[in-house]
């Protein structure tokens, strides 16, 4: 289960615990499932509240933790060996990601409530000759044993994934942050529409949004066509 931040952030924090609730209710409980989140979501209450439920967290962990963002920069490094390393060429970008993991032997030792593990992935990536590196550190509260650094890699790589596809679509392709309504209703359904344009593209194969939105907005009815054709009662 992964927790994006994006758009209003004032509204992440307090929306955890009804979110978690539905799926709680879907699932039938949170028991053994791992949430995936962002560094706004390195709440203690998440920690204690997914912690009760028998669930998981994996966080980012940022400067809204300074104490525990600290201890996870300090973590001897260079001795930890790298537990996973991915390497992947495409789109005139080479990207290798590297993955390091340690167990948090002291009980509250990194400062963060069932913090099991402290995490290091480090990106690099090289595009038309020049190399950036960036660095994330993360906790998680699963053991060793039941999350190795490949599935650590893994799982954050998936937070991104869907980050990618979805929210920077939204924001860049369907300039979602710049939109005017912020009262009521309104952000809840331009997102709902928003989120039914894209996945209508996907839908049809389009690996552009852009491209395809560009598309759709020279020929306006062939949302209408399908949707019609697909359902005949609604013709």
């Amino acid at each position: 289960c992964r927790l994006p931040t994006h758009g209003c952030f004032s509204g992440q924090i307090p929306a955890f615990t009804p979110l978690l609730r539905l799926v709680a209710a879907q699932l039938g409980s949170l028991a053994d499932v791992l949430v995936v989140a962002d560094a706004l979501h390195a709440q203690t209450g998440h920690a204690e509240y997914l912690a009760a439920a028998g669930g998981h967290l994996m966080v980012t962990v940022k400067a809204n933790q300074p104490t525990t963002f600290a201890q996870l920069k300090a973590v001897p490094w260079a001795r930890v060996p790298v537990g996973a390393r991915t390497r992947e060429t495409g789109h005139g970008r080479t990207e290798t990601r590297t993955v390091k993991a340690v167990t948090v032997a002291t009980p509250g030792g990194l400062g963060f409530p069932h913090a099991r593990q402290a995490v290091r992935i480090t990106r690099t990536r090289t595009v038309k000759g020049r190399t950036s590196r960036e660095t994330a550190y993360l906790t998680v509260s699963l053991p060793a044993g039941a999350a190795q650094p490949a599935d650590l890699g893994t799982w954050a790589r998936a937070e991104w994934h869907i980050e990618n596809r979805l929210h920077y679509v939204r924001d860049v392709t369907l300039r979602e942050d710049a939109h005017q309504a912020r009262t009521g209703n309104g952000p809840a359904v331009f997102a709902t529409l928003r989120n039914t344009a894209v996945g209508y593209h996907r839908a049809n194969g389009e690996p552009n949004i852009a491209r395809a939105t560009r598309r759709a907005n020279r020929r306006s009815t062939d949302l209408i066509d399908a949707v019609t054709s697909s359902n005949p009662t609604t013709q």
